[in-house]
């Protein structure tokens, strides 16, 4: 028997921004970005490799690894400049246009911010999560 996990509620934004800029670290923060990651269409190997077996995407199962994502959030604080990490992640079974994630990196200077931003995304979807797409033929 396969138990699903309930999707999570997307969390806000407004909120996260509000909470980042009453840190006291804030004053130190020339900016924000934020990711938001949702379950596309188009399949992984398609956009990454241009391989198109006629396939779509249905939707998706997400999993992750709370203590790898912990790690990765840790070595973000390394980075220069970053002073504010937030991550949140959806799990179980995911449709089209569900959110995956978000991601707020809060930093000093553009360069840093958009570099820990990358560095974030890739290591979670690199090594914290799974992510099991449900495909069907044209």
């Amino acid at each position: 028997m396969i138990i699903q996990k309930k999707k999570k509620r997307s969390p806000s934004v407004d909120e996260w921004l509000k909470e980042a800029k009453n840190d006291p670290e804030a004053l130190a923060e020339g900016m924000y970005l934020v990711h938001n990651g949702t379950v596309r269409q188009t399949p992984k190997a398609q956009v990454r490799q241009g391989l198109n077996d006629g396939s779509l995407v249905t939707g998706m199962e997400f999993t992750y690894n709370p203590e790898m994502v912990e790690e990765a959030i840790a070595k973000t604080y390394q980075l220069e400049g970053i002073f504010h990490v937030r991550v949140w992640l959806n799990e179980g079974y995911l449709e089209l246009g569900d959110d995956i994630m978000y991601v707020l990196i809060g930093g000093d200077i553009r360069p840093h911010v958009i570099d820990a931003l990358q560095f974030l995304v890739e290591t979670i979807k690199t090594t914290c999560v799974t992510e099991i797409e449900k495909n069907q033929t044209k």
